[in-house]
């Protein structure tokens, strides 16, 4: 069986630190790159699919057509529910 030593611990905080700051710089470096490919990509695919859409409603002609609309009744209903009875309560000393 082993025991820790400090020069290992030391060790291994170097190395995870210089992981850490390693990969922070190659990710301001490649990420930039790597998104723009994605975001090309995925509007290769966007152009493609509205181009085999059969449909295209921006190049459909309109057609009048009339809309109907009936506006809401307003009718004043009285509530007829009774809920219960008032009772006024009074503090006792």
């Amino acid at each position: 069986m082993q025991t820790a030593s400090f020069v290992g611990f030391i060790r291994t905080l170097f190395y995870i630190l210089a992981f850490y700051y390693i990969f922070k710089f190659l990710a301001k470096l490649f990420l930039p790159f790597l998104l723009k490919k994605v975001v090309q990509k995925a509007e290769t695919k966007f152009q493609q699919q509205q181009q085999y859409r059969p449909d295209n409603s921006w190049n459909k002609t309109t057609t009048e057509q009339e809309v109907f609309y009936k506006p809401p009744t307003s009718q004043n209903r009285s509530s007829t529910k009774k809920v219960g009875d008032y009772v006024d309560y009074e503090e006792i000393d």
